[in-house]
């Protein structure tokens, strides 16, 4: 018979020629493992919503960074947790502050093994959950609005105090209008020069933050519409990105990730610098709690929802699966 004459699934017979043919690959210093300490702990507590991630003390932050840079993995983010916040978010920049400590604990522990970086944003810090500065309206029985300048005075405080705790790259996710420049600024000016920007530049107010919100004990009133993105919108992602890497950008991210596959893929087609992804606390907790109920194959899903990450242009993915996923990587799956 000569039909068919075209017969793709030659190369689909094996695993060895599916394995050399395969257009995308997981590599696990391609992956960055997000890390919640909390300040005043005495053993680490679990996140209900996020089942096998914890919310850190010191010496579990140090053991479980150490583990990931043994596992491969390329980086670690630190979120810190206080035990006291207030309106502006002063632990954010206070150098004995539970961010910055851990900063350098894990910068002292791992530094040349993987690069340790810091999310910079108030919203752990401050008593009502926003990530900035609020200003009260002049409007009677108006809410208060987040003031765009007056939080980027607090974010170029934060970047200096992470800069000088040992962050080797700052994650400027409060999605405030000219962030990266006015921080790029501030760091160049104190001698911090080597210091890499990761800019969230597509970050979607969207509906897969909730067990983030658990693992920080968010103060949140209200919502981020007024400054995260309309999850309708791509061509706007597009723009942020590009503005920030006009700005000084190092990386730029869209965040969440699945959800934002054809953002991703439009933002790594339109600039010239490294994307990355975030695999955000709602999309890892939708495959835990399906895969407990026996619904999915647990493994698959995550190596097949990274597989799609990576597919769609990230150069590397925040993933809470980061070291799990590197051993299975190395492993061979």
């Amino acid at each position: 018979m000569s039909f068919p004459v075209h017969r793709p699934r030659r190369l689909r017979q094996s695993p060895a020629v599916r394995r050399l043919v395969s257009e995308t690959d997981l590599v696990a210093r391609r992956l960055v493992l997000p890390l919640f300490v909390r300040e005043g702990l005495a053993e680490p507590v679990p996140i209900s919503s996020m089942p096998g991630v914890v919310q850190h003390t010191m010496d579990s932050l140090r053991r479980a960074a150490t583990d990931a840079a043994e596992a491969g993995v390329g980086g670690v983010m630190l979120f810190g947790v206080p035990a006291v916040r207030d309106a502006i978010g002063s632990g954010a920049d206070d150098p004995d502050g539970i961010l910055n400590l851990a900063t350098t604990a894990l910068a002292q522990e791992v530094g040349d093994a993987l690069v340790v970086q810091t999310d910079l944003c108030l919203d752990e810090f401050t008593d009502h959950g926003h990530c900035g500065v609020l200003r009260q309206s002049q409007e009677p029985g108006s809410a208060a609005s987040v003031d765009n300048d007056a939080t980027l005075e607090r974010y170029a405080a934060m970047a200096l105090a992470q800069a000088r705790a040992g962050s080797g790259m700052l994650g400027l996710s409060g999605m405030m209008d000219g962030q990266v420049g006015h921080v790029r600024a501030a760091l160049d000016a104190e001698g911090f020069t080597d210091t890499l920007i990761l800019a969230y530049s597509a970050k979607y107010a969207g509906a897969f933050y909730g067990p983030f919100r658990e693992a920080v004990d968010s103060q949140l009133k209200g919502d981020r519409r007024t400054y995260q993105m309309d999850p309708g919108n791509a061509r706007e992602g597009i723009r942020e990105a590009l503005l920030d890497v006009e700005e000084g950008a190092d990386v730029v991210m869209v965040k969440p990730a699945l959800p934002y596959l054809d953002v991703l893929a439009e933002v790594r087609a339109s600039v010239d610098v490294p994307v990355w992804a975030y695999q955000v606390s709602g999309e890892y907790a939708m495959v835990e709690a399906a895969a407990a109920s026996g619904w999915i194959d647990r493994r698959g899903a995550i190596l097949e929802s990274l597989t799609a990450i990576r597919r769609a242009g990230a150069d590397v993915t925040l993933t809470y699966w980061a070291a799990e996923a590197a051993r299975w990587i190395s492993a061979g799956r």
